[in-house]
């Protein structure tokens, strides 16, 4: 098939590559400079822009591009950079595939599990409604500016990412180094749920919403047991052999991230009911197993 992506240099994006080309897609990278290669083309999120040959002929388009959400403090500004990066980004690729004569079969755009907000102990699924404040609002808001490529027949996915389980990567890409050093601890008291998924099983999933016809809709892309942050740090021990004895306080936290740390202190208890009645199987389902494929990675 002939795979369209963008988001492709993130750390989904470059496993999703990897994985799609050993298999013999053909993939095309949409990138925000002058394309250097055949396989490239050429788009601009901020002025609406993508170059529609490199949409032509696609089976599929996977939308992962937007900006960290943990890359910066939440200034105003980066606030709206978090914001327009997803809606302005997701609307001119659903209005480029809408454009074609002969759209793709299926549109699977990325979103996350902060779609819910703030559940608690409260488990949820695809089923609940948006939770409130600014990451809830972002995802409502990112999921809508696809509606034109539903509304042009276009199967269209919204893959609710939690956080994902690597080590080159990521938030906990930058959690590997510290434990490794015996200086991880729980953060805050650590009973707020994490909702995981290692990056193979992301992958995976991915995958499994290009090729599962009837498909579509918001689809939870975590494993099937979320995880207290006070469980995530003791498999983190056991799994690097290191002590897990210097917690972060919830003061220290929110003086080091501002607004974000509201959401590092929350608790996501999200399930992927839709990803498993769907035929889906995890190899990586609980948290030990997704730390050690992240350390074989």
């Amino acid at each position: 098939m002939r795979i369209a992506i963008t988001g492709s240099s993130g750390l989904i994006g470059q496993a999703l590559l990897r994985s799609l080309r050993a298999d013999g897609h053909e993939v095309v990278r949409f990138v925000r400079r002058t394309p250097s290669v055949p396989e490239e083309a050429e788009w601009d999120p901020r002025r609406g822009y993508v170059d529609p040959t490199g949409l032509a002929g696609c089976g599929a388009v996977v939308h992962l591009a937007g900006a960290g959400v943990g890359d910066h403090r939440w200034t105003d500004a980066y606030k709206k950079e978090i914001r327009d990066s997803r809606v302005a980004g997701t609307d001119a690729i659903a209005r480029a595939i809408a454009a074609l004569d002969a759209p793709p079969a299926v549109l699977v755009s990325g979103s996350a599990i902060g779609y819910y907000g703030d559940t608690g102990d409260r488990a949820v699924d695809e089923d609940a409604p948006a939770g409130q404040g600014f990451l809830p609002e972002v995802c409502v808001e990112w999921e809508a500016a696809a509606a034109p490529a539903r509304a042009a027949g276009v199967r269209t996915v919204f893959a609710r990412t939690g956080l994902v389980v690597a080590a080159g990567g990521g938030a906990w890409g930058r959690l590997f180094p510290i434990f490794k050093a015996g200086l991880g601890g729980r953060l805050g008291d650590g009973r707020q749920y994490w909702s995981f998924i290692s990056l193979r099983d992301e992958i995976a999933a991915l995958r499994h919403a290009i090729d599962t016809p009837g498909l579509s809709g918001p689809l939870n892309l975590t494993a099937p047991e979320p995880v207290t942050n006070q469980e995530v740090t003791a498999a983190m021990g056991r799994v690097l052999n290191r002590p897990t004895l210097f917690p972060v306080p919830a003061p220290a936290l929110r003086l080091a991230l501002g607004e974000f740390a509201g959401d590092v202190l929350g608790s996501q208890r999200v399930r992927p009911a839709r990803l498993l009645e769907s035929g889906f199987t995890f190899r990586d389902p609980d948290i030990d197993q997704s730390i050690r494929a992240a350390l074989a990675e």
